[in-house]
């Protein structure tokens, strides 16, 4: 977290086009019906404001008055706690947790496999395999409730959607077997917050 040098009186979200952390982020602010200022980062390009918002200069970076926040899951929980309604966290302590384990192993196993299935090469082959047994791995968890482990949409679907958007893109096939995976995405992208989240770029890749 910084202080802001160039405080906004609106919401402010530095975001790349195609980017499953930075369409987390934007589908959080959609879900909440936040109006709020996007502006598109050309990550060979950064515009020299957001060096000195963001030590890293990277996105996604939010900003709000005086306040600067840039590690993706401390931006979406300061949205759900900063515009409570509706909450995209359940009450209970347990519940929460349980939703903050998929969050982590999301972001610890299938974000990396994506990384690589980018990258190209031997390593993208080994990604999509990966990635494909891991979705019917979890087959089980999407049928376990409307939305991940909850009746209501969180901030863990505000992961994971993103990622089942770019299946197609990544070379990822789902058999019938997982049928639940497409039924849970498909879903959430007939929701207005999902339309709302996508950037062209990211419209794109399903069209």
């Amino acid at each position: 977290m910084a202080q802001n040098p160039r405080m906004r009186n609106v919401l402010t979200l530095y975001t790349l086009s195609d980017d499953i952390q930075c369409h987390r982020v934007r589908l959080v602010l959609a879900a909440k019906g936040v109006a709020y200022e996007r502006e598109l980062v050309d990550p060979s390009k950064p515009p020299a404001e957001l060096g000195e918002l963001n030590p890293y200069a990277s996105a996604p970076t939010l900003i709000d008055r005086d306040l600067t926040l840039y590690e993706t899951s401390v931006i979406c929980e300061y949205i759900d706690e900063r515009f409570p309604h509706p909450p995209l966290m359940p009450i209970d302590p347990q519940s929460r947790a349980r939703l903050r384990l998929v969050q982590t192993r999301v972001e610890r196993e299938w974000l990396p496999m994506v990384a690589a299935i980018e990258g190209g090469g031997r390593h993208g082959e080994t990604g999509r395999r990966q990635l494909r047994e891991s979705l019917l791995a979890s087959v089980p968890l999407f049928k376990m409730a409307k939305f991940l482990l909850n009746p209501e949409i969180s901030l863990a679907d505000c992961l994971v959607a993103p990622l089942i958007w770019r299946l197609p893109a990544l070379g990822i096939d789902l058999p019938r077997s997982a049928a639940p995976v497409i039924d849970y995405g498909e879903r959430l992208f007939a929701s207005q917050g999902f339309a709302r989240s996508l950037t062209a770029s990211e419209k794109a890749l399903r069209q």
